[in-house]
């Protein structure tokens, strides 16, 4: 799992059957410090999250499709949770 914050939402006119009705929203992958990690990716939103929400993020295919209940769907990454803090110990 990622942390990750929402930076826009996913509009898409054509897409495959198994994603109708979902949403889908661009999110930046984070380091723990806050810094951008990558470049964003689209992901399924399972959490109605919103732009500027910190998200929990799951990729890999096969967590991502079953995290959102889709198993046969073509997912590479999805939306799990809405974070409210994070803490971190040394």
């Amino acid at each position: 799992m990622l942390i990750g914050r929402v930076v826009g939402d996913v509009v898409a006119t054509q897409k495959h059957a198994s994603h109708e009705g979902q949403k889908l929203l661009l999110v930046q992958p984070l380091e723990l410090d806050g810094s951008n990690r990558g470049v964003p990716v689209v992901a399924v939103d399972s959490a109605d999250a919103g732009v500027g929400d910190r998200v929990l993020l799951v990729m890999e295919g096969f967590s991502a499709m079953t995290s959102v209940g889709r198993p046969e769907s073509p997912i590479d990454f999805a939306v799990l949770g809405v974070i409210d803090q994070v803490e971190l110990f040394s």
